[in-house]
């Protein structure tokens, strides 16, 4: 048997709040019942996505320390960028992804900072690149609800 994680989900998520919550009593069990529900929604959802999220953000962030190594001077930080405009993701588990993710967002933070304490054309672009990564990725993650979406 291949369980699917998704329909597994999905399914004990309407059972819940179609079958279960309406039969119990107690306000305080029909809540907590419709909140499980909800996190069962949002996980078979996360479940789906995840590696393809994770797999899009490590590679626009090398993306954008590919283009920024050019314009950071010779040191550790340079130094740092380009070892990770070069790297992979080596594995597609979440875990080993979510690793790699925390990684590099760490160095751009890293390498915003550097680009705020800088003059030019140049940093302001590295710095409009970063914050719409980081918006393009925010709105990638967002969590739908089964009403709204």
């Amino acid at each position: 048997m291949k369980p699917d994680v998704q329909t597994v989900m999905m399914r004990s998520f309407e059972r819940i709040l179609t079958d279960i919550a309406p039969h119990l009593s107690s306000e305080y069990a029909v809540g907590s019942s419709s909140v499980i529900g909800l996190m069962m929604f949002q996980t078979a959802t996360e479940f789906e996505r995840a590696a393809d999220i994770r797999v899009q953000e490590n590679a626009a962030m090398r993306a954008i320390f590919s283009g920024a190594v050019g314009m950071l001077p010779a040191g550790e930080l340079r130094t740092r960028v380009d070892a990770a405009a070069a790297s992979r993701d080596m594995s597609f588990k979440v875990s080993e992804l979510d690793k790699a993710n925390d990684e590099l967002s760490g160095l751009l933070i890293d390498l915003q900072a550097y680009a705020e304490t800088i003059e030019g054309a140049a940093a302001r672009k590295l710095e409009s690149e970063i914050w719409e990564e980081l918006s393009r990725a925010a709105t990638a993650r967002r969590l739908p609800h089964p009403i709204t979406g």
